[in-house]
């Protein structure tokens, strides 16, 4: 019994020293909040989890709408009204790129296209944002359809015929 008194003991003491060494990390200016700082280890790896986790399973959502000329050019009037100003457009990088931590992804370059997510994961960025990254929600400010118009451009960047491609960053 005194074995079982003295680890929990020791447990508790553990944790709030883990605790105390944490906030005095944070409040010593450990964790650097400036846009141009480098991620913490595992900061990244940490958001993404946190990010997979809220999806809940919208990963495996289908887009309804058909993939058709019409949708796809409808998707670039979503994109450029709402989403050019930070992911800029094919050839040309947002300005806001190096101002904005984590930086937007640019998402008509190639190292940086959405098309291997699942349009669902996709769909639940755009309705939800996320928190912390300067990522809107426009669950409130866009259709359903509208969305998924966005979402099915964004899933097919590497392959919009070129008079639909034209129309990126024009208004």
């Amino acid at each position: 019994m005194a074995r079982l008194f003295w680890f929990i003991l020791g447990a508790v003491v553990a944790v709030v020293a883990i605790f105390i060494a944490g906030y005095g990390f944070i409040v010593r200016g450990g964790v650097q909040m400036a846009v141009d700082a480098q991620p913490l280890p595992l900061e990244e790896k940490v958001a993404d989890l946190a990010i997979t986790a809220s999806m809940h399973g919208a990963d495996q959502q289908a887009n309804p709408l058909k993939l058709t000329d019409d949708n796809l050019n409808a998707g670039v009037q979503v994109y450029n009204s709402h989403c050019a100003g930070c992911h800029g457009v094919p050839g040309k990088q947002s300005g806001v790129v190096k101002r904005i931590a984590p930086s937007p992804p640019q998402l008509f370059e190639h190292d940086q296209m959405v098309t291997d997510d699942p349009e669902g994961a996709t769909y639940w960025v755009v309705t939800n944002g996320i928190r912390l990254s300067g990522m809107p929600q426009f669950k409130d400010s866009l259709t359903d359809d509208e969305r998924w118009q966005v979402t099915m451009l964004l899933s097919h960047a590497d392959k919009i015929p070129p008079a639909i491609s034209d129309l990126l960053g024009k208004r």
